[in-house]
């Protein structure tokens, strides 16, 4: 007896299964992997990134290329949210763990062409990034969270893939270097990197770039006959306005004014009420005042006669990184303005840097909220320093709250590797190749950074291993520069641990969810989560204008 087909999809829609799957995911994890690829080590290059409306981003971050690169594909997806988990956990290593889990997918794809059951390469991976981990945390080596010379090492080391910024990559590195370290003295536990705020600014170059021990705002003063500059500042921060419509005053009761005398008695009130709000100021013995909200020109005027420097509408989230620079307490009304909630720093003053202008504050002493002031001649060049700040402050911040760093020039990955051969032999069968397959997969990040730099990768990597095999040669590396297999730790390329096991983590978790998918349903193209937005209004498009016939009016388009 026959039967007809039986379709249980909804027409259009489109279902990938067996080698068509392992295929899929195996060229666009390579895709992407290739893509960022020539970007990793000192020898990396940048990528240009065109929006659609012409602005272009010049850039060697893995981060912020697949950011801006909006992957499509939904194996790609899972790729790029590799490189999203490592760049929110430890700030830096986004291009390496891409990389490897490229590597990872294209050594499971050839154990399954082979016949191996992804079940199996499964245990096995499993089994060699725990062992990769454990071989890992024996390699690392112990730092002190005060050495300000390695913490200065590791971030050179970070900056040192950035070619964008080589010129002040011993500028930003002593920048981060002293920027976290401030932090760190008042931090209980997590050093949190949002009190560090980066201010931008074009001119000069990067090495005119500077740290404030306490804050930068984007503004001037209010008048120009206010003091431009205050030493010894003492520091009001108001919350609200000085101001009758606007501030704290409010009036609950009408006047009714019948002659002149009882106009001038009004305005008499008003200025009186407007002088013992912002007196508050004076008496408290300050000599700036910074406010969120609006500020009478009445009582701006008088501040102007007590050579109180002014700074007004001031972002609320600005506001809070400077309490946390001058040690001041945000305060909500001008009455309740007192001595012991003012902050205080050395200088504020204003300054015009190009076309801009900012206040500076100065001298701030145990401020839990430093600024930093990056310089440059080109916007392009600014945007590409504050990412490598970034990622310098975030190894820095991981070598001060773990104490143990590891060696990079792919010292670590080829350990890694052969030690992991040696552990595949306690195994038999599939976890065997599978976990020799894990191993092999981690060359490619030495090889990528030995590619980059116009070196012979196949001898250079074979070199490293031979040399790895033999006792106490752990730390050895390619140097990229001579082409020679020399010790990192003589070499200065120090890296965080915590940023190669996200990596290993990051990339083998993606690998093995991906080696799980055995299909792949796809809807046709337009049916989304909003197809049945797009369906009603499809609908009351079509009754309305059924009404309009009946009702004899003109068609008229409706947009949505």
């Amino acid at each position: 007896m026959r039967t007809s087909p039986v379709s249980i999809l909804k027409e259009g829609t489109k279902r990938i299964t067996g080698k068509e799957v392992q295929m899929s995911y195996l060229i666009a994890a390579k895709t992407i992997a290739q893509v960022v690829r020539s970007t990793l080590g000192p020898f990396g290059m940048d990528k240009m990134l065109v929006d659609g409306s012409g602005e272009a981003t010049v850039t060697n971050d893995g981060a912020e290329i697949l950011k801006k690169m909006h992957v499509t594909h939904p194996i790609g997806k899972i790729i790029v949210e590799v490189a999203k988990t490592q760049d929110a956990e430890v700030g830096d290593g986004t291009t390496s763990a891409v990389i490897l889990a490229g590597s990872l997918l294209e050594k499971a794809n050839n154990l399954v062409e082979s016949g191996v059951h992804p079940n199996s390469i499964l245990n096995g991976f499993k089994k060699a990034s725990d062992k990769a981990l454990e071989i890992l945390e024996e390699l690392s080596a112990d730092i002190k969270p005060d050495d300000e010379n390695v913490l200065k090492k590791i971030a050179l080391t970070t900056l040192g893939s950035k070619g964008s910024v080589a010129m002040g990559s011993e500028k930003l590195a002593d920048i981060a270097v002293k920027a976290v370290m401030e932090i760190a003295k008042k931090s209980k536990g997590k050093i949190n990197l949002k009190d560090v705020r980066v201010m931008k600014a074009r001119g000069e170059s990067l090495t005119e770039s500077e740290l404030i021990m306490g804050t930068v705002i984007e503004g001037e003063v209010d008048v120009p006959n206010m003091p431009k500059k205050v030493e010894n500042a003492k520091i009001v921060l108001l919350q609200h306005a000085i101001d009758l419509d606007k501030g704290e005053v409010v009036f609950s009761r009408s006047f009714e004014i019948d002659k002149p005398e009882d106009m001038k008695a009004f305005v008499e009130g008003e200025r009186q009420i407007m002088t013992d709000m912002v007196s508050k100021v004076v008496e408290a013995g300050a000599n700036v005042l910074l406010c969120e909200k609006a500020i009478d020109m009445y009582a701006v005027n008088y501040l102007v006669k007590n050579k109180i420097l002014t700074v007004r509408r001031i972002e609320p989230s600005e506001m809070e990184h400077i309490a946390k620079a001058v040690g001041g307490r945000i305060i909500t009304l001008a009455k309740e303005i007192k001595s012991n909630a003012l902050g205080k720093a050395e200088i504020v003053e204003e300054r015009k840097i190009g076309p801009k202008t900012f206040i500076y504050l100065r001298g701030c002493k145990s401020p839990t909220s430093v600024s930093v002031m990056l310089r440059a001649g080109e916007n392009h060049v600014l945007d590409e320093a504050e990412r490598s700040l970034h990622d310098a402050l975030c190894a820095v911040r991981n070598a001060i709250e773990d104490k143990k760093i590891v060696f990079g020039g792919g010292a670590c990955e080829t350990e890694i590797a052969v030690r992991l051969k040696a552990y595949s032999l306690t195994f038999k069968g599939k976890e065997q190749l599978a976990i020799k397959a894990y191993a092999d997969a981690l060359d490619a990040l030495p090889s990528a950074l030995i590619e980059n730099a116009g070196l012979d990768a196949i001898d250079l990597v074979l070199e490293l291993k031979n040399t790895h095999r033999k006792e106490g040669f752990q730390n050895y590396g390619v140097d990229l520069y001579s082409g020679n297999i020399v010790d990192m730790e003589k070499l200065n390329v120090i890296e965080p641990l915590r940023v190669k096991k996200q990596m290993i983590i990051s990339a083998s978790e993606a690998a093995n969810m991906i080696l799980k998918i055995d299909d792949i349903i796809a809807l046709k193209l337009g049916e989304t989560k909003e197809e049945g937005l797009e369906d009603r209004l499809r609908e009351r498009k079509s009754r309305a204008s059924t009404r309009r016939r009946k009702w004899g009016m003109t068609d008229v388009q409706i947009v949505k």
